[in-house]
């Protein structure tokens, strides 16, 4: 059980890091590549597309280059670049922390009544272990490890500590 718990933490750690090293934002992309310096308009029309720094009111730099301006792909990827800026991912890092918080297993010591289809929750306890003894988890009282925390795990499964188990 710790060993899912810890795999999701250590990434959730790795995007953290990632994000906070990352050129500061907020990115953005420009496809008419107009970007306000603060004294006036630089044209940035080298034929690339780009994703830039510092907003579209103040430009402080190239984040990077996707290809040829004009080239549809490119543009696609410099628009999905951009939004998938650093604040992004620390508020997605930080959403994750508090799903894995409520999805914990519940202490065996915490136990609540057997399973019960006719609970409010259709779920029964949400603490404690099953009739057959197997953990469950402390928010929604589903088996352990829960749907939820099997999802939040999922985006990692390229990684080489994912088991198969995880899986979704």
């Amino acid at each position: 059980m710790d060993e899912l718990i810890t795999f999701i933490r250590a990434r959730l750690d790795e995007d953290e890091r990632g994000a906070r090293d990352a050129t500061p934002g907020p990115w953005s992309y420009d496809p008419g590549k107009e970007w306000y310096d603060g004294d006036d308009f630089v044209t940035m029309t080298n034929g690339q597309e780009f994703v830039g720094y510092g907003g579209m009111s103040l430009f402080r730099g190239a984040v990077c280059i996707t290809g040829d301006a004009g080239h549809a792909q490119s543009a696609k990827d410099a628009e999905y670049i951009a939004g998938h800026d650093p604040a992004r991912t620390l508020r997605a890092t930080e959403a994750g922390r508090r799903t894995l918080a409520r999805h914990t297993p519940a202490p065996p010591a915490e136990a609540g009544p057997p399973l019960d289809a006719e609970s409010p929750s259709g779920a029964g306890s949400p603490s404690g272990a099953g009739p057959d003894g197997a953990p469950r988890c402390q928010y929604d009282g589903q088996p352990w490890p829960c749907p939820d925390l099997r999802d939040l795990a999922a985006p990692y499964a390229d990684h080489p500590g994912y088991r198969d188990e995880w899986r979704p």
